[in-house]
């Protein structure tokens, strides 16, 4: 299993939203490194649900739940989405200021590629953002 952050406009898209529809399908983005991880993507990952341009700050989990599609806003179909089901709501968010305050965090992908709204989050990476958290 591998672990990834996906950032997304809690105005646009939030986790609340995610709970509602049950299963959301990861699209729209149009940059190749992240496109590149969308495409990475299997079924089982796991993913932080994080709020980009307000809050700045990861929120819950989602699953993959459909790995290696095409993205449906794409009419060429050259770019990849997936979809996801929430799983676990952070008790306690973890903020942005948190994550860079975090030595252990400091090749983590969303603090070295601050632009990127699809990053791949190591193994103890994840721990270390899950510990934060409270779970």
């Amino acid at each position: 299993m591998r672990y990834w952050l996906l950032k997304s406009e809690p105005f646009k898209y939030g986790w609340d939203d995610l709970i509602a529809e049950k299963e959301g399908t990861w699209d729209g983005v149009r940059n190749h490194r992240a496109k590149n991880n969308l495409a990475a993507m299997e079924v089982g990952d796991q993913a932080f649900f994080y709020h980009s341009r307000e809050g700045l700050e990861i929120v819950g989990i989602c699953e993959v739940s459909v790995a290696g599609i095409t993205d449906p806003t794409d009419p060429e179909g050259k770019w990849a989405a997936v979809k996801v089901k929430p799983k676990t709501k952070l008790p306690h968010p973890v903020t942005l200021k948190q994550i860079k305050a975090e030595p252990k965090l400091a090749d983590c992908e969303l603090v070295r590629l601050s632009r990127l709204s699809v990053a791949e989050i190591k193994p103890d990476e994840w721990s270390v953002i899950c510990a934060t958290a409270g779970i």
